[in-house]
């Protein structure tokens, strides 16, 4: 993964928080930074998978991740993937009238 600095006005609370997780995680500040927007990153990445805005094999290539990983990282989060009950009905239906 390459990276790209990039000037940014930080809040003194979140640089607070970095600054207590760098500490009691052993990391410098700048790591636990883009631990916070890495995982901020991943979240909205599967509220979008979830929305069927991408797929879950595009989430998981952006993130560098597999598809397990973001299958676990979604439970982690309350994230439901795949289709909804009312969905699995529907189609049920659909197809009960197609065949």
């Amino acid at each position: 993964m390459t990276t790209t600095a990039y000037p940014l006005r930080i809040p003194e609370e979140i640089l607070s928080i970095s600054k207590l997780r760098a500490k009691e995680e052993h990391l410098d500040q700048a790591t636990a930074l883009r631990q916070f927007l890495h995982t901020g990153v991943e979240e909205y990445l599967l509220h979008l998978v979830a929305d069927g805005r991408i797929s879950i094999g595009k989430a998981a290539e952006l993130l560098h991740r597999s598809l397990y990983d973001l299958e676990r990282t979604a439970k982690k989060y309350g994230i439901e993937l795949g289709a909804t009950a009312e969905q699995i009905n529907k189609s049920r239906k659909n197809a009960d009238k197609v065949f």
